[in-house]
């Protein structure tokens, strides 16, 4: 939605109604955009489990209407100090404790967030309200959900603690029912009372590390108690109108940015549906053919990943594409499952966030006393020691996480991101395009039909899917060009759930947009009454 709005006005957007709820809440009795991300974070760890939780990882970009650069805050939990329960093994396992290797950052970046904005002011017991309702009150469960469960009641290494909670009865979460996780309030509360940090130390953190170590994880209570979230400086890449932000190493913003890049310098190039759907799959095999030696741990890259938004690289990329001919490309992509929210507060303050716990539930190992699942955020680890993203430990995962945020050169700021895997440097690139070069309405460019390069959820198809009223559109040129590619059903979870925020002092322009594929909703608010 938009609104011809006052500088005052907020905005939040988030792929869950009780979200946005919060996140909107909090902004109308004065908060900030970091506290009110922080209470909508709280909020959809509970109402939207399969995910994310507090047991997985976070990342923020945060921009102050005066400030020259955004901050960015890096919440990525490492491998546990010792590993040597993998040194014997060819792949690390999927599920169940020993897919549960890398600490649980979220909650230390809400932290981090909260300590670094001089406007935040609200006790957490205000901040943790909403998500002390949900998860005490209950909530819906959605087909989203349900779709999770069904999917973690085959896995055999979900924990006893998970089946209790997500399965009463022996029967997954049905569809518009209740569910209730009174565990999960009782957290919130303590942490309302003791402050965020009790999550890493004292008798909670020392629960957590019980159960996981009962499923044969290598975390300890030492290793949890070790968690850091940093302020780290996003990379940036200057384009023809508009300056682009996002997370460094060790997650997947570098490719995000590489791809924009190389969309700027071709743009002009194309013109059809057909062209620049072609031109961001061909761009996006570029850049994925740099990860093995760009997408890792920040401490071990060299000057490749220094070099990488480099003017020369750029265009030797981009040099590579051929705008009639597809690229074959058999890779093996991630799949992941991931919230992304932004928001706007009365002063101007924009927050681009994202927190996940990777594959749908996790590990699937639930705390006893959390009424959560801990994160599988480790299998992205490789066994292989020649490869950079080798599993080694106190060591961050190649991660799938990015944020993104742009400031255009007619003083716009634009928050935007997905859930998706591998899929979210594609699904920015199509959005931040949309919008920003073929001039689409924020929710036009989210709502569009959509496609994925790579693997999905239960299937060994490494091409490319394409949504069932986009391929009628274009299914005679991508055949031409030599696209391998399948169509899909419309408005596909597989594509992720999208969303955006765009905001403008001098034109008084307020804009939040959702994704029609989730459960969300975005809303903007004029501030009537000053706070």
């Amino acid at each position: 939605m938009s609104d011809n709005s006052s500088p005052s006005s907020i905005a939040f957007t988030a792929p869950h109604w009780a979200a946005t709820e919060a996140g909107i809440d909090i902004l109308e009795n004065g908060g900030s955009a970091v506290e009110a991300m922080v209470a909508a974070a709280a909020v959809i760890s509970v109402v939207y489990p399969h995910m994310n939780s507090i047991g997985g990882d976070g990342f923020w970009i945060i921009d102050n209407q005066q400030s020259v650069s955004p901050i960015a805050i890096d919440a990525c939990g490492r491998s546990a100090a010792n590993i040597q329960a993998y040194s014997d093994l060819t792949d690390i396992p999927a599920r169940g404790g020993m897919s549960a290797l890398t600490q649980a950052g979220t909650v230390q970046g809400w932290q981090i967030a909260l300590e670094q904005d001089q406007t935040a002011s609200l006790p957490l017991s205000k901040i943790f309200q909403h998500a002390i309702h949900h998860a005490e009150s209950g909530f819906e469960v959605t087909n989203s959900l349900h779709d999770g469960a069904i999917k973690l009641f085959s896995v055999e290494q979900r924990n006893a603690h998970f089946k209790s909670l997500y399965e009463s009865n022996n029967q997954v979460l049905q569809p518009k029912k209740q569910f209730y996780n009174r565990k999960l309030a009782d957290v919130f509360r303590h942490l309302a009372t003791y402050g965020l940090s009790a999550f890493y130390h004292g008798e909670l953190a020392d629960s957590f590390a019980e159960d996981l170590q009962q499923a044969g994880s290598p975390l300890t209570s030492e290793d949890i108690a070790n968690t850091q979230a940093e302020v780290v400086s996003p990379l940036s890449v200057q384009l023809s109108n508009a300056q682009a932000f996002n997370l460094p190493a060790p997650t997947q913003g570098i490719h995000s940015l590489q791809i924009l890049a190389m969309l700027d310098q071709l743009k002009s190039k194309v013109s059809t549906q057909a062209q620049w759907l072609h031109l961001i799959v061909e761009a996006t095999k570029q850049s994925f053919d740099q990860r093995k030696t760009i997408w890792a741990d920040l401490a071990i890259l060299n000057i490749e990943y220094q070099q990488a938004l480099s003017a020369q690289t750029i265009t030797q990329l981009a040099n590579n594409i051929d705008l009639t001919q597809a690229k074959p490309w058999p890779f093996d992509a991630a799949p992941g499952d991931t919230v992304w929210m932004g928001a706007k507060d009365k002063n101007g303050q924009m927050v681009s966030f994202i927190q996940s716990i990777y594959w749908e539930f996790g590990s699937g190992i639930a705390m006893r006393d959390g009424g959560f699942v801990w994160n599988n955020r480790g299998v992205s680890f490789s066994l292989d020691k020649n490869n950079i993203n080798c599993l080694q430990a106190n060591k961050k995962p190649a991660h799938t996480l990015n944020p993104a945020f742009a400031k255009f050169t007619d003083g716009r700021r634009l928050v935007y991101g997905t859930m998706g895997g591998e899929g979210q440097p594609q699904t920015q690139a199509a959005i931040f395009s949309n919008y920003a070069w073929r001039q689409q309405s924020l929710q036009k460019a989210i709502s569009n039909d959509r496609w994925l390069l790579g693997r999905t959820w239960g299937d060994s198809a490494t091409n490319l899917k394409i949504e069932n009223n986009l391929a009628k559109q274009v299914a005679t040129e991508l055949t031409a060009k030599g696209h391998d590619w399948q169509s899909v059903d419309n408005n596909n979870e597989m594509m992720g759930h999208a969303g955006a925020i765009v905001f403008s002092a001098q034109d008084n322009l307020l804009e939040a947009a959702s994704d029609p594929r989730s459960d969300g909703v975005a809303q903007v608010h004029n501030l009537s009454i000053p706070i």
